[in-house]
């Protein structure tokens, strides 16, 4: 028995012992496991490669071998040219090598990666995508077709990789089963910009070649993999760390939720390898372990299958051996393939039965021998082989501490036929310090570290283990490399999950939510409570005590419709508001991705990988209802909202409506333009619309930025009728109440935004820029050029309770900002002894007329200003027949009635962007590190 030092932040990097502080020099391999470096065929071995084994120590877990260079070559640690025609590369995972370089690989091969992972967290993958210069976690290969990526962290992937890959993404909230006692780096290896330089030595560490050099995904150091082991293992989250909410601070129990519910990311069908895009027969076409097309003169491709689930799905690998090759050599090619470390003498391949030999157990168990390609008969060698792992009598097995401070990361043990859970954990429990408490208090707990999910199972106490882990071994060799067992308290875990339910009916009391619940979806009285009702919203937030009612109730809520509208459910996260830092003011994250020409999309996806994806909340999944309940009880919080001008009136009137809820009842409001027309951004200094620039770059922004007050407006929609007659395109009645920041339009505006809203709701897929969008707005307007409406006999206008005379005009608009239609200045900047000077914040509304669309088109390109007619706070117009409305950009057909605008409720904290500009982010140094610990022994 023996205990292993704990490693590193994420495992394999870097590994520090939580008690002492020292860094591990290389990873523990346990009982079975060595480095091997056979002459096997390996991935893209051929004849331009030698298999001597190079001079020097061996890496951690790497076949390596000395091979013969046919074109230009990287290597992956010092990412500098290979000169002469000799490299050494690793037959399993591909890493390449100077010969120099070998003895400072500190990198572990992929077959060891899954063991090394500190805390097994799961991947979350999106859609296939072309990833430029992004190479492949697993194979280390680039992502030349379509490849995969976690929304959450950088890791990329083949598709046929995914199975092999480390459940080791980012941990974002506490799930109660490894609490944390000190926030460490989480390194991810290639992910670097080629002029990266590292933040120990100061040299390039980055490549676009070749995967070099690690970088945190929390703070943004990066450095060279050999050098990051001497930085201090602690993360302070760098130049961010004001805005990012830190795991600590955020709980969430998700048992039975996958990842993807986790952090509210659409789920999107990822296909299997083998599923039917790889191949007709379920293989995988490229990676490590097999080759592509026909296999070479005197060679043979077999199909390698890893157990019984494999082969019930299809799901094969391939390798290719010569004909006369001997079992050792197939045996270490098949698993390679498969990235199994251990000794190929304790495995052996056996035939794949066919439908025909399944009543022939001599030929469904033939194990492979060397020999000509024909046996005995004439029957040819069976092509497909399934990978079996010999009896063992006894194993030495890992056993993990379900929590951190005990100075381990695992003990190892001898386990025999006589083994059960429970002496398992009698036996454990002295090496970990725990032999004073009962056994009674503890248990066995299998994890299966998947890199899609983590799946947890409680074993019996009386289970056999030597016989469960035959099981595993038989139903798949890969999945027993990711399987760890932890033993844990028995402490029963009070299951509280807090699911948000949208959609519902506006305007119903808390018991009345309670019964239309019951009636949809039946959610049970004793296990489900409801925790928070927002009447106005038509939203609930309900507590379960109970992870499958939960489970149930989210799976049913999500397919269900009430009164013809469909429900929303969202699992929510608890921030833990006493735990945060008192420098700590997190930022709340809006993205609405249909906004920008669908840029919102990336946005949402940089935005979880540069922040906590608890704080990044997507508009159209809930809208903001959810982010601002999740911070409710947040003492001081930021809200960037990434949209246009009517993203921002959608939030700012949430905001509005939760004031009197949160705990920071006027949080600042920040402005990432996306829309067309974006007159607020411009404004407040956050430009004409986001064209792609560096986001770490605009969260530095938004933390430097000044606070301001803007009035905010309420507009009272008072109708007399249903608008009908000739102006049938009406459709239901608008809100009763809406809030305005910017302006409000009556007339030749409105129709013109109305238009084009009705456009981009027929083809929403041709507006994908800001360009196009602005050519549709032309157009309308030419097709409205010689339209009159004469608006000026179609309503009266009152300021101050006093009648307003117009002059002959086709638009009425009232302004908030000094910036109109994309920028332009509808006032003017000439003095009038009449009006004040328009300020945002001044409590007063500007009122101007355009006479029609060549008007407008003279104000924008700076020829002309806007009819002045009135200033003042309090206004009421009256429409005499059914009228275009526009507020923010949101148009609609007003029906003929009463406009009643007033300043009502305080004024909202705005973000300003600072006139300096904040420090440049990225290459040669990378801000996002700035304020990282130094290099131990560094007097920084």
């Amino acid at each position: 028995m023996a205990a292993a030092a704990e490693p590193g932040a994420r495992g394999w990097l870097g590994g520090v012992s939580p008690r002492s502080g020292s860094p591990t020099s290389s990873p523990e391999l346990g009982a079975g496991s060595r480095s091997r470096s056979g002459p096997g065929s390996g991935p893209g071995s051929g004849p331009e490669r030698s298999g001597s084994r190079p001079p020097g120590p061996a890496a951690p877990s790497h076949s390596f071998r000395k091979v013969t260079l046919t074109k230009p070559t990287f290597c992956h640690l010092c990412s500098d040219f290979i000169w002469g025609l000799a490299g050494i590369l690793c037959d399993v995972c591909n890493f390449m090598s100077h010969e120099k370089c070998l003895k400072h690989v500190k990198t572990p091969c992929t077959s060891v990666a899954p063991s090394l992972v500190r805390v097994p967290v799961a991947h979350c993958f999106g859609p296939r995508g072309l990833y430029k210069r992004r190479f492949c976690s697993v194979c280390r290969k680039g992502l030349e077709a379509l490849g995969l990526r976690c929304e959450v962290c950088e890791l990329h992937v083949h598709p046929d990789c995914v199975p092999f890959a480390c459940s080791d993404c980012r941990q974002c909230h506490q799930d109660g089963h490894r609490e944390h006692d000190a926030h460490l780096h989480h390194w991810r290896e290639g992910t670097l910009p080629s002029g990266a330089r590292c933040e120990l030595c100061r040299k390039t560490c980055g490549s676009s070649d070749v995967p070099a050099g690690v970088r945190c995904e929390w703070c943004g150091v990066q450095a060279h993999s050999v050098c990051s082991a001497a930085l201090a293992p602690e993360c302070t989250f760098g130049r961010l760390r004001t805005l990012v909410l830190p795991p600590a601070c955020v709980r969430l129990l998700s048992r039975n939720f996958s990842k993807m519910h986790c952090f509210r990311i659409p789920e999107i069908a990822v296909p299997e390898p083998g599923d039917g895009e790889d191949s007709a027969d379920g293989s995988v076409p490229a990676g490590p372990g097999r080759e592509v097309g026909a296999p070479e003169s005197g060679k043979q491709t077999l199909k390698i299958f890893d157990g019984s689930d494999a082969m019930q799905r299809n799901h094969f690998r391939t390798v290719t051996v010569p004909h006369l090759a001997r079992s050792q050599e197939v045996l270490e090619a098949a698993l390679r393939a498969y990235y199994i470390p251990e000794d190929p003498q304790g495995f052996q391949l056996q035939a794949l039965p066919t439908p025909a030999q399944l009543g022939d157990t001599v030929a469904a168990g033939k194990v492979w021998s060397a020999g000509p390609a024909e046996e005995e008969g004439g029957r040819a060698a069976p092509q497909a082989w399934v990978l079996r792992a010999l009896p063992r009598t006894q194993e030495i097995l890992k056993i993990y501490p379900a929590w951190l401070k005990v100075g381990v990361a695992y003990v190892s043990i001898r386990v025999t036929p006589q083994s059960t859970a429970r002496s398992v954990v009698l036996e454990v429990l002295p090496l970990l310090g725990r032999q004073a408490e009962g056994v009674e208090g503890f248990q066995l707990v299998e994890v299966l570290m998947g890199s899609r999910q983590v799946q947890r199972t409680v074993l019996a106490d009386e289970e056999p283990l030597l016989d469960r882990l035959r099981e595993i071994r038989q139903m798949s060799l890969r999945q027993m490399s990711q399987t760890r067992f932890y033993v844990a308290e028995s402490r029963a875990l009070a299951p509280r999950v807090s699911l948000f339910v949208g959609g519902l009916p506006p305007g119903l009391s808390p018991q009345e939510y309670r019964s239309l619940l019951d009636e949809a979806v039946a959610s049970k009285a004793a296990l489900v409570t409801v925790s928070h009702v927002y009447s106005t919203q038509g939203a609930v937030v309900l507590d379960v005590a109970c992870f499958a009612e939960a489970e149930r109730l989210y799976m049913l809520v999500r397919d269900t419709a009430v009164r013809g509208r469909p429900l929303t459910a969202l699992v929510l996260p608890e921030v833990l508001h006493t735990k945060l830092a008192p420098d700590c003011r997190p930022l709340l994250v809006f993205v609405n991705p249909r906004s920008g020409g669908l840029k919102g999309r990336d946005l949402l996806c940089s935005f979880r990988k540069l922040l906590n994806p608890h704080q990044v909340f997507e508009l159209t999944n809930g809208g903001p209802l959810p982010g601002f309940h999740v911070f409710s009880q947040v003492p001081c919080f930021r809200v960037l909202v990434c949209g246009g001008d009517g993203t921002v009136g959608w939030v700012l009137a949430a905001l509005e409506d939760m004031r009197h809820r949160l705990a920071c009842p006027e949080p600042a409001v920040a402005i990432l333009p996306l829309g067309t027309g974006n007159d607020l951004g411009r404004v407040l200094r956050w430009g004409a619309g986001y064209s792609g620039e560096d986001l770490f770059s605009v969260l530095l922004s938004v933390d430097e930025a000044d606070a301001v007050l803007v009035d905010r407006w309420t507009i009272l929609l008072d109708a007399h009728e249903a608008a009908g007659g000739e102006d049938s395109e009406a459709e239901a009645e608008p809100p009763k109440i809406v809030q305005m920041s910017n302006y409000c339009g009556i007339g030749i505006d409105a129709e013109l935004s109305l238009d084009f809203h009705q456009a981009r709701e027929e083809e929403p897929g041709k507006f994908t820029s800001r360009f196009h969008n602005k050519g549709v707005y032309v157009r309308v307007g030419l097709q409205k050029i010689s339209h009159s409406r004469g608006l000026h006999r179609a309503l009266r206008l009152q300021v101050e309770q006093q009648e307003v005379e117009l002059p002959s005009i086709e638009g009425l608009i009232f302004i908030n900002i000094p910036s109109w239609g994309s920028g332009a200045d509808l006032w003017g900047s000439d003095s009038d002894s009449r009006f004040e000077k328009p300020r945002m914040d001044d409590g007063l509304l500007e009122v101007v007329g355009v006479t029609g669309v060549v008007h407008m088109g003279q104000v924008q390109s700076g020829l002309r200003s806007g009819i002045r007619i009135a200033q003042g706070s309090y206004f009421r117009v009256t429409l005499l027949k059914a009228t275009p409305v526009q507020v923010d950009g949101e148009p609609w057909v007003q029906a003929p009635g009463h406009l009643i605008i007033s300043a009502v409720g305080p004024k909202v904290h705005m973000l300003r962007k600072a006139k300096q500009k904040p420090r440049k982010a990225g290459p040669p140094k990378d801000a996002r590190a700035d304020g990282a610990p130094a290099p131990k022994g560094d007097p920084k």
